[in-house]
């Protein structure tokens, strides 16, 4: 990998942990809709995806690109499945 291809990636690979770091906060305000427990989890979730984000940066920065989308995924899934499944209400 030539050096200027090496600086994108890591530069692609903050801009995706700046935007997991963005996405935090609809999992913290996930509170406003789902019980405490719900929340706890999403937080947990969240926290593993920012410390596997952290372990790829370095050595593999493309692969940090995918946890956004992966967080976004999750956090729409689960407020979705809680309000049609468990009738979460806001």
């Amino acid at each position: 990998m030539t050096d200027r291809a090496r600086v994108l990636s890591y530069v692609a690979a903050g801009v995706a942990m700046a935007a997991l770091a963005v996405i935090g906060v609809f999992y913290i305000s996930a509170g406003l809709l789902a019980p405490l427990w719900a929340v706890i989890g999403l937080v947990i979730i969240w926290v593993a995806l920012i410390v596997i984000g952290i372990f790829w940066f370095r050595r593999h920065p493309l692969r940090v690109l995918i946890l956004p989308v992966v967080a976004v995924i999750v956090w729409f899934g689960v407020i979705t499945l809680g309000e049609q499944l468990l009738g979460w209400t806001a």
